[in-house]
């Protein structure tokens, strides 16, 4: 008996702070993906820096051992000045011709900076350069994200709520399934025409890259991560892109178009009905619910799915809850005026028979 009323008493504690506990274990689950990955990431790379280390090592004595008119502190003087001027974008390797500062190269990294995924390749070299960027950017990223959801909640309605609304009218397929199905098809295409097709084509550009490189590479871009290891056209010359301007253009486009198709695939997966209600799931009934939109779509779509076939009789139907619009309908075809009532099941089924 005490058992028994413990085991309810429990059972009643969980039920009322269900999403609670729901919350406190998608925190655990966070957690526990970043100590996982973290560990993966270790156990894979740092036997490669381990490696690189030692050649380096090896190297630097070689260096010194054929040029013993150098010492090693003017060795280590000069790797160090090395080192701090590549962290500022001027390397060492023979390419003076290049620019990081002329007109395109500046629109390039003024558009990784207020889409924030700077490369860090290219940074500001004095202090009234810094403090502009300071400024530019508090300005520039909370208008660049008004522009983004501008453009992305249009594109919503032409290739994401509308497509599903006239394949849902034309098709009678259950809303939420056919919103699993645009979603997935979306992302497929997406993922074709940002990232495998422009994969294909930094591959041929680049030529020190390799498929995966390029993958990486626009993954990398295309998420705002922006590590910095791999940017297009560092290491070309003249012969390899004799246009380098309109290349560092074209990829400013590309990085601009491809950002904005991934937030409308982004947007596409978080309208889901499946994942409104497992997000519903860590919030508080009090404080969140199911918007009307959703709570429409699912119960349309469980009642569709309990409806007996056309051949049965009217009177076996579920019931059948009509819209606002059809009630104003009838009452102006009544001439009455009233405040609104839902019609029951039976009223619309007498009125059909």
């Amino acid at each position: 008996m005490v058992t028994g009323r413990i085991g309810d008493w429990c059972a009643h504690v969980v039920e009322r702070h269900q999403s609670g506990i729901n919350f406190a274990l998608l925190v655990i689950s966070y957690l526990l993906y970043l100590v996982i990955g973290a560990a993966i990431f270790s156990a894979i790379e740092l036997p490669y820096e381990r490696e690189l280390r030692k050649e380096l090592k090896v190297a630097r004595q070689d260096f010194l051992g054929n040029n013993t008119c150098m010492s090693d502190a003017h060795l280590e003087e000069l790797l160090a000045r090395a080192l701090e001027a590549s962290n500022y974008g001027v390397s060492v390797l023979g390419n003076d011709t290049n620019k990081n500062w002329d007109f395109v190269s500046s629109l390039f990294f003024t558009s990784t900076v207020l889409t924030t995924t700077g490369y860090g390749h290219s940074v500001p070299l004095s202090d009234e350069g810094k403090a502009f960027c300071i400024f530019y950017s508090l300005v520039g990223i909370p208008a660049t994200l008004l522009f983004l959801s501008a453009i992305v909640e249009r594109l919503m309605d032409l290739l994401s709520r509308n497509p599903v609304s006239y394949f849902h009218r034309r098709w009678a397929m259950s809303r939420p399934k056919l919103a699993i199905i645009h979603a997935a098809s979306l992302s497929i295409i997406m993922a074709l025409l940002f990232l495998f097709i422009p994969a294909w084509i930094f591959m041929a550009m680049e030529k020190d890259w390799n498929f995966l490189e390029s993958l990486y590479f626009c993954f990398i871009s295309l998420t705002t991560i922006g590590l910095g290891d791999y940017v297009p056209g560092e290491t070309q010359n003249k012969e390899d892109n004799p246009h380098p301007h309109m290349y560092r253009l074209a990829i400013t486009v590309y990085l601009l178009v491809g950002l904005v198709c991934v937030l409308v695939v982004l947007e596409t997966c978080y309208e889901l009905p499946q994942l409104k209600l497992l997000r519903r799931r860590f919030y508080k009934e009090n404080v969140q619910e199911l918007d009307s939109e959703t709570t429409n779509i699912i119960s349309r779509d469980q009642l569709s799915d309990q409806l007996p076939n056309p051949g049965d009789h009217m009177t076996n139907q579920l019931p059948v809850i009509s819209s606002v619009s059809q009630q104003a309908d009838t009452l102006h075809q009544n001439g009455t005026s009233g405040p609104y009532t839902p019609a029951s099941g039976t009223t619309v089924n007498e009125k059909l028979s």
